[in-house]
């Protein structure tokens, strides 16, 4: 019998990606051409080998994936990707976006990264757009670390940017594996090592004596990282007010204030120390299955570590699992994945961030019950 085969295009990287879903293989297949790729890999993944979240990206041109079935590589400008068909029930659905608004007295070229990161594409509900106020010129492109960016010249005067989208969630905390260890330098893949290294904002070298002293004689990688979380989250003064866009590992360290990305730049930095790999991660995380948080909401940072052949993720401000990250971006540190770069003036006029489940009305008259 014919398989019965649904196409959609999903805009990635200024080109068009057409997915198609097979629904007896409960496969979906994403397939791109990438003029600024050389290598083309051909993820071959079995429903149970990809969680939920779908693992992750990591440099071009190798593409990788937690827990792959395998992986072939060929040389071209054809970039396919397989991902597992879900049948089940979206078990969280939330509703994320932004209004950004800048003042620019002149023609300002201007860099983003507001768009859902490739690896959670395939969960968006509803289209993943940036809305401009005024005519703009907009093109994406892939960076060197797999992450969307749209690149536009901002017209004198106000540019508003807006966008509100719908995205499942497996409703899963963060995975926790206590027996994941960490690898001997020599036995990591290629596209692990550029996470070892020092960085803009992540200085191991002034840390580096002081992480051996501190966490070389914990044993197992899991309970390592964990170390190194549980003491940033006590070394640093969460804040908004403590907020300074240059501020290093190390200099957050001896101040003990900061906000999320200091809390992700040191624990990364201590990491990278003890040859753990470690990147930096920014995203949507809102309050959900905790407290609301009273302060307005803001775009949150995180990092992920190189453990057991896979990436997991932490979280050095809040020290517990959460639920409902939506990664948009990837990189060594804040200087890779900033929200927006203006190369020229471009003052913040507005900045809202939303992030929150949307509970169906089925289930709110269950829980006034």
């Amino acid at each position: 019998m014919p398989t019965r085969r649904d196409r959609i295009s999903i805009p990635i990287g200024g080109r068009v990606m057409n997915a198609e879903n097979s629904h007896n293989a409960k496969t979906r297949v994403l397939e791109s051409t990438l003029p600024s790729w050389n290598t083309s890999c051909a993820l071959l993944c079995s429903r149970k080998q990809i969680p939920s979240a779908a693992g992750s990206f990591a440099v071009p041109p190798a593409l990788s994936f937690s827990k792959l079935g395998g992986v072939q590589r060929e040389r071209g400008r054809k970039l396919r990707i397989i991902f597992p068909y879900r049948e089940a029930e979206v078990k969280l659905k939330i509703r994320a976006g932004y209004d950004i608004a800048f003042n620019c007295i002149q023609e300002v070229p201007m860099l983003l990264m507001l768009s859902v990161h490739p690896s959670r594409q395939q969960d968006l509900l509803s289209d993943d757009v940036i809305c401009f106020s005024s005519n703009v010129d907009a093109r994406d492109c892939l960076d060197a670390f797999g992450n969307v960016c749209t690149r536009l010249v901002a017209p004198p005067g106000l540019i508003e940017l807006s966008n509100e989208f719908l995205i499942s969630d497996s409703g899963l905390p963060d995975e926790i594996n206590t027996h994941a260890e960490q690898w001997p330098v020599g036995d990591l893949p290629d596209e692990a090592l550029p996470y070892l290294l020092g960085s803009r904002y992540c200085d191991t070298q002034k840390l580096s004596d002081q992480a051996w002293a501190m966490f070389g004689g914990i044993a197992g990688g899991w309970q390592r990282v964990q170390a190194i979380c549980d003491y940033v989250h006590d070394r640093i003064e969460f804040g908004y007010h403590h907020a300074r866009c240059d501020r290093t590992a190390s200099e957050g360290h001896e101040e003990r204030i900061g906000v999320c990305r200091d809390f992700a730049h040191l624990a990364v930095t201590l990491c990278r120390s003890m040859n753990i790999p470690a990147r930096y991660c920014t995203g949507y995380l809102g309050d959900i299955g905790v407290p609301a948080d009273p302060a307005p909401m803001d775009f949150s940072a995180w990092f992920e570590v190189f453990l057991e052949g896979r990436w997991y993720t932490f979280d050095a401000r809040h020290n517990h699992p959460r639920v409902g990250r939506i990664v948009i971006a990837r990189g060594r540190d804040a200087a890779d994945v900033a929200i927006s770069t203006a190369f020229g003036s471009a003052a913040l006029a507005r900045f809202t961030v939303i992030s929150e489940e949307v509970v169906e009305e089925s289930r709110q008259l269950q829980a006034a019950e």
